[in-house]
């Protein structure tokens, strides 16, 4: 029996040093989201831009090689017009890491491309749960929104973005076309 329980022990110890060792790596990683987000908003166009670029980076970031791999192979996917293909390698990453946002948009987007605007709207939704910051997945949000015909709630979501992301070139360009069909001025 004893040498079954420090076997035990070892495991135990062994967890305790993983969860140890990754709580600071999160704290760090949230840290530097946070620090990329506020300089987001005060960044003139050329630096947001770069920014919005390490922002996009470190929300690909999943913590483990093989999701990473999931997430490659789904985008690769849905860059060959496979949303089929991306589907299933994003419902793959999703059922194995439920708490990565970056899986949830990924295959939000591959729903958009197949047109099933629910589950893609049911991801964005998840993915906003995880990352309310995301403002690719509120982009996402608008695009959805203005397709089911819903120009008032994809403008709601459009200024959401400028909020985070004030340079926004697609979300400028979307609410200037929104603005001209319905009147006003959110700009």
């Amino acid at each position: 029996m004893s040498a079954v329980f420090r076997k035990l022990n070892n495991i135990v110890t062994a967890l305790a040093a993983i969860v140890m060792f990754s709580l600071p790596a999160l704290a760090v990683e949230e840290a530097k989201l946070d620090r990329l987000f506020l300089s987001l908003k005060d960044a003139d166009a050329t630096e947001a831009g770069i920014i919005a670029k390490e922002i996009e980076l470190e929300l690909s970031k999943s913590g483990s090689p093989a999701m990473d791999l999931l997430l490659k192979r789904g985008r690769d996917a849905l860059e060959a017009g496979d949303s089929r293909g991306a589907i299933g390698h994003f419902t793959a990453l999703t059922d194995h890491a439920p708490d990565f946002a970056e899986g949830w948009n990924a295959r939000s987007i591959a729903f958009f491309q197949a047109e099933l605007y629910g589950p893609a709207l049911a991801d964005i939704e998840r993915t906003l749960a995880l990352q309310p910051r995301n403002f690719n997945a509120i982009y996402g949000l608008g695009v959805i929104l203005e397709e089911i015909n819903r120009p008032n709630l994809a403008r709601e979501a459009y200024n959401r973005v400028l909020a985070i992301h004030p340079h926004h070139k697609d979300v400028t360009a979307a609410l200037e076309r929104l603005n001209g069909q319905l009147g006003g001025s959110d700009l």
